[in-house]
């Protein structure tokens, strides 16, 4: 059992954001299981307040990018899910957003599970959320966006040639003993 929590911390530590990905079709059953890894997030009363927009095609991938800074990654990226938060669903809202946050790493968490896939969560595109609502015709009272995440064929070569050192805080630099 040691082992497996080891393992289990390990594969947390090693989930990482990919930003550069080579084209290449991910099938459906795929994208389902990642998005499954996100249904079984903690929400409050259980309310699973998320609504999902899978984007391949590429005319929607096209006026998404438009709406960010980040819009080479969401043409690059084979899928992208489009996550918003159904305030119909909802019913505290910081609890909602937590929920969203869990929802959304937990796909981040399915995406690493699966060999060679990789994805990056844009929280930028945000700025322009009304407009991404107008995209899918989703009324900005019922449906808030939370950020999409873009996942494809992680392009290795880039990426390395982008990489840097990942670092995290010291533990002792943000906790409080009591």
């Amino acid at each position: 059992m040691e082992l497996l929590k080891n393992e289990f911390i390990k594969f947390i530590k090693e989930r990482k954001s990919i930003r550069s990905f080579i084209y290449k079709k991910i099938d459906k059953e795929t994208i389902l299981s990642v998005i499954e890894c996100g249904r079984w997030a903690p929400s409050g009363n259980n309310s699973q307040p998320w609504r999902v927009c899978i984007v391949i095609h590429p005319t929607v991938k096209r006026m998404l990018s438009e709406l960010t800074k980040y819009g080479g990654i969401i043409e690059d990226a084979y899928v992208n899910l489009v996550i918003f938060l159904d305030l119909e669903r909802g019913y505290d809202r910081v609890k909602d957003i937590q929920a969203i946050g869990a929802f959304m790493q937990n796909l981040l968490l399915g995406v690493h599970a699966i060999e060679n896939i990789g994805a990056v969560w844009i929280g930028e595109i945000l700025s322009k959320k009304d407009e991404v609502n107008e995209i899918f015709k989703f009324p900005i009272d019922k449906f808030e966006l939370m950020g999409v995440i873009a996942i494809g064929l992680a392009d290795e070569a880039r990426e390395k040639a982008h990489e840097k050192e990942r670092e995290r805080r010291p533990l002792d630099e943000f906790i409080d003993w009591y």
